[in-house]
């Protein structure tokens, strides 16, 4: 394991860890993303990612937790320990423990996936913040779905921003990246159901049987769905809205939806 003591922001390391953190380019260049905190670093690696380097803060993350990620991370791991103020530069947020890593990008795909028996699987068309799909992959590692498919994304799956809002759940459920076309022969060659929540033509959510696979597709708030989903579906449902606005916040809208999939799979409907 190479070590190394960085003191200033101005070394190239640490402008090559922030251009990484900030632009959705450099990482697709380089095929690398960061990944910020403890937590964080750990689900990565147990989801089989290889960490290339280590930032560690002497300052806030204790010897034994270092040594730890440093071991999981493998021989070939480089450790770069920096100055308080230097961590300060490429922390995104307080309470990460002082430890950063720079991780290699894995190309997962849809035939990647490996489906259970009556598979529960979350779709979303055209979501384009970070913290509304980092919702909703929480929703989906607590509801233990099987995937998360996002359709024609708008912000890329190594986004920070993505990375925290989800607390580390984008690496314990399978999230791939596809377009919608992919997507549904996809879902039908693997015989699941589509789901879209939709206000047209829709049953209440709660009557449609969700025991069997199921794939839950939103869109946007402001646009909804594509038509390519809407005539894909084998049913439409929506969610009641008693008061006087018409639509849900898209992670609250899952979270809902994935959880009567759950209810009902567990008491037999």
């Amino acid at each position: 394991m190479r070590i190394e003591t960085i003191t200033s922001a101005q070394n190239p390391k640490i402008k090559m860890l922030l251009a990484l953190g900030e632009k959705s380019r450099t990482r697709r260049e380089n095929a690398l993303f960061v990944v910020e905190g403890r937590r964080e670093i750990l689900h990565c690696l147990e989801s089989g990612y290889r960490v290339k380097a280590l930032f560690s803060c002497p300052e806030i993350i204790s010897g034994r937790d270092e040594e730890m990620i440093a071991a999981q991370c493998g021989e070939d791991v480089s450790l770069f320990r920096v100055t308080e103020a230097v961590y300060e530069k490429i922390a995104c947020r307080k309470g990460t423990e002082g430890i950063v890593a720079e991780v290699e990008m894995k190309n997962t795909r849809l035939e990647d996936i490996r489906l259970r028996e009556n598979p529960l699987v979350l779709v979303l068309e055209s979501v384009e913040k970070p913290g509304n799909l980092g919702a909703v992959l929480r929703t989906a590692d607590a509801a233990d779905a099987d995937a998360v498919i996002i359709c024609d994304p708008l912000t890329d799956l190594y986004n920070p921003n993505l990375i925290r809002a989800s607390l580390g759940a984008v690496f314990t459920v399978p999230t791939v990246a596809a377009t919608s076309g992919e997507t549904i022969k996809w879902l039908k060659d693997n015989n699941i159901k589509i789901y879209t929540a939709q206000l047209q033509d829709s049953s209440w959510y709660y009557d449609t049987d969700m025991r069997c696979g199921t794939a839950i597709v939103m869109g946007t708030e402001s646009t909804g769905l594509s038509d390519v989903w809407r005539m894909s579906a084998d049913a439409h449902v929506k969610i009641p809205m008693l008061g006087r606005l018409d639509s849900l916040n898209v992670s609250v809208s899952a979270a809902v939806l994935a959880f009567e999939a759950v209810r009902q799979r567990h008491s037999g409907r």
